[in-house]
């Protein structure tokens, strides 16, 4: 303010003096704030458990299933917003494990290890250090077009000698005996049955061959003796096609195909996962017990407390064929990350970081999207055994994990699988007899199909069951398949579960160190709100002085 009297010059002079000084605290109000956000942020997101920096973390590539990919991807988007790149080809198991083995990918992702002889040929474990991570469990089902007078088929039953005969042409009608016995309530089309299998080497093409070499070998070996495969016949992971079959490439592709509004007839074994984004149907499998059943998650995690885990942690189904509870789906298994445990070739430290990072996330907080993807959570006792490889991966960062808070829907306090002790017993009208369920199933729960002669309807009750709807619309033909959307290019996804980015958690941290990072981010905090105006006030009496 000018003094009154005061020269012009006295005053010019005053403000030349003091603008310096206003700029000073402007500039070091606006570093402080700065610097001190930062540091809150930097100290908040450690003590959250996640990682403070981008570039931290490399990126990382992987190939392999295709019955996994539909988890692997939601995964890798969820990941993504904390820098973490995460490329996976789903191009089907057996290339996964040859690309790990040749040292071309950083993982592999299969549902069966090496050291398998499939036609002939031992599928040799790579020279490279390795070791078999469970990442998630799921059914292979059976997704199928059919429909009686225009109208969509919801609720189709089959036994597994029957699944068995269609899939190696004893059965190739839609009215045969054997499917009319599985489907007494339904008025079967006399219509050619188109199975569609996979032309590429795949997991899932391993577990439901190993299903009917298990269950049915007379019937099994028997095809492969006619398409000239020696015998007896076993797993492979190549299904050999006859005539009247329709070979595609990937779970896409076999989906996708049998998808397309003019393939009435089709049915082709995938992931339950691939179903549910098609928005069809699968059939439901005859377990031991007598009752026909869906692949839903509950089931699966009934199935899997009879699979024998190896110690390399692979798996032995042949107790989950069998198991004999009527909730069980028989043709449940898991699938496993294949990681490097050494420093070698392309792999590296910094590599190993983002990998450990990426699976801490996936064994645990990804477990909660299992169900909603058409997968079933992993078990606490394959989770614990899961995060002890990671610990293995070189460059992983090595965490005291509370296993307790990995949120996953199957654990409970006393370790039991609480997904399988809950899981509902299947309606009276599954069981094998008489009666039949009107409800849908898969991505076409919403369709009731209409029942003949009387009898159940999908909640147990008598009665003649509800109109049938036409279900999913499909997808129309043409164009190749999309490999982010799994549809003919040019199409758009109906009733899908598409996979998004998503808040997430991405590990687990000892909570005692959390609770000072947090106390460390507080003072942070109240250090930037009271700092400040110390420092003006400092600046102001300096200036008075």
């Amino acid at each position: 303010m000018k003094r009154l009297g005061a020269p012009d010059s006295e005053v010019d002079e005053f403000r030349g003096r003091r603008e310096p000084e206003t700029r000073q605290l402007r500039d070091f109000r606006s570093r402080g704030a700065a610097s001190v956000l930062g540091a809150l942020l930097a100290v908040i997101l450690l003590a959250l458990g996640q990682p403070a920096l981008a570039a931290d973390f490399f990126p990382i590539s992987g190939a392999g299933s295709t019955w996994s990919s539909n988890a692997i991807d939601q995964w890798r988007k969820n990941v993504a917003q904390y820098g973490m790149k995460i490329n996976y080809s789903a191009n089907g198991s057996s290339d996964g494990r040859n690309q790990f083995k040749a040292g071309t990918v950083d993982f592999g992702v299969s549902e069966i290890p090496y050291g398998l002889t499939d036609g002939g040929v031992t599928d040799f474990p790579p020279t490279r250090g390795f070791a078999y991570m469970p990442i998630v469990a799921g059914g292979t089902s059976f997704m199928y077009n059919l429909s009686i007078g225009g109208k969509r088929i919801t609720n189709l039953r089959l036994a597994g000698d029957t699944v068995t005969k269609i899939f190696t042409g004893a059965i190739t009608n839609w009215n045969d005996p054997a499917i009319k016995a599985d489907n007494p309530q339904l008025s079967l089309p006399a219509r050619k049955i188109v199975p569609v299998v996979r032309s590429d080497g795949s997991g899932t093409t391993a577990q439901f061959t190993t299903y009917m070499a298990n269950q049915y070998p007379d019937l099994w070996n028997a095809y492969c003796a006619k398409v000239g495969r020696s015998t007896p016949c076993g797993f492979t992971s190549i299904y050999p096609p006859s005539p009247g079959m329709v070979p595609q490439a990937q779970s896409v592709g076999v989906s996708g195909y049998v998808s397309q509004e003019g393939n009435d007839g089709t049915i082709t074994y995938v992931e339950y996962s691939y179903a549910l984004n098609k928005g069809f149907p699968v059939a439901k499998l005859l377990n031991k017990a007598g009752y026909y059943v869906e692949p839903t998650a509950s089931n699966v995690a009934v199935a899997l407390l009879s699979a024998q885990i190896k110690p390399d942690l692979t798996q032995e189904l042949g107790g989950v064929y069998n198991n004999g509870d009527n909730r069980t789906y028989p043709m449940s298994s898991y699938s496993y990350m294949i990681v490097p445990t050494k420093l070698e070739g392309n792999f590296s430290e910094s590599k190993g970081y983002t990998l450990g990072e990426f699976a801490y996330y996936f064994l645990c907080e990804g477990q909660q999207q299992a169900d909603p993807l058409g997968y079933s959570p992993l078990p606490i006792n394959l989770v614990r055994a899961g995060l002890d490889q990671v610990q293995r991966i070189p460059g992983s960062q090595k965490k005291s994990t509370d296993i307790s808070k990995c949120n996953n829907p199957t654990f409970s306090a006393d370790g039991s699988n609480t997904l399988a002790a809950k899981a509902p017993q299947p309606p009276a009208c599954d069981k094998k007899g008489v009666s039949q369920c009107a409800t849908g199933t898969g991505g076409a729960k919403s369709s009731s199909t209409a029942l003949t002669g009387g009898g159940s309807t999908g909640d147990g009750s008598a009665g003649g069951g509800d109109a049938a709807t036409d279900g999913s619309t499909g997808d129309a033909p043409g164009g190749g398949i999309d490999p982010d959307t799994g549809l003919p290019s040019g199409t758009a996804r109906s009733n899908s579960t598409n996979a998004a980015a998503v808040p997430v958690s991405l590990s687990l941290q000892n909570s005692t160190w959390q609770y000072v990072l947090i106390g460390l981010a507080v003072a942070l905090l109240i250090g930037l709100l009271v700092g400040p105006p110390l420092v003006h006030r400092y600046l102001a009496a300096r200036r008075a002085s």
